[in-house]
């Protein structure tokens, strides 16, 4: 029922499809460390959905980083890239739900806050480049999520209109800018963001804990 009438389907990546959100948490307290900060308790829900240079020049202006904004982005890239290739799986049941979307000949696209450097990363890590037939990043479009902007163009890359598109997500900046874009959302569960389920569950259209629950109905 979640697809009848969709053409395409749009997924944010960390957190969503791959199980990462553990990793930039960390990643965060890491780098803010070595410029003698403390990650305050509020850092993940104010960055939640900017781009990665978003992201960037918010800590930058934050902690008076005394670095450039790209520096920063260098920074970050090189802090999980490795970790990326190694310790990030797919979240449960999203390979085999990729594969029953292609095979009922569904259009798949990720429309994700990373740098696109490290989404290819991890397709690659996790051999599954084949799956998608667009990506687009946040730093590709105006402005970063709650606003429509990588929806309406993720649909346009894949070819279908926003009516006919389904988003799964993870955090409720995600969930805003799929529904802002026209498009029905299914809200995924994600460690990271359990505390914000019923926030979650009241913006989505839909709520599921992992994809088995999908291939199961």
């Amino acid at each position: 029922m979640m697809l009848e009438g969709k053409r395409a389907v749009l997924f944010d990546l960390d957190g969503t499809l791959v199980d990462s959100m553990w990793m930039w948490k960390a990643i965060d307290i890491e780098f803010l460390d070595r410029f003698g900060h403390t990650c305050p308790d509020d850092l993940q829900r104010m960055i939640e959905g900017m781009s990665f240079s978003e992201g960037a020049a918010y800590f930058k202006e934050r902690f008076g980083l005394p670095i450039t904004v790209e520096e920063i982005r260098e920074i970050w890239i090189g802090m999980s890239i490795e970790k990326y290739r190694t310790s990030v799986p797919f979240k449960p049941g999203a390979e085999a739900f990729l594969k029953e979307l292609r095979a009922r000949g569904i259009r798949i696209g990720i429309a994700t806050s990373n740098e696109r450097g490290i989404v290819d990363t991890v397709l690659r890590a996790l051999k599954a480049e084949g799956y998608f037939d667009a990506i687009t990043t946040g730093c590709e479009v105006a402005a970063g999520k709650p606003s429509p902007d990588i929806y309406l163009e993720a649909a346009k890359r894949v070819g279908a209109d926003p009516s006919e598109c389904m988003v799964f997500e993870d955090v409720p900046a995600g969930i805003l800018a799929g529904k802002r874009a026209g498009m029905e959302v299914c809200a995924v569960e994600d460690a990271a963001s359990r505390r914000l389920e019923g926030e979650k569950r009241r913006l989505a259209d839909y709520y599921i804990r992992d994809y088995e629950e999908l291939l199961e109905s």
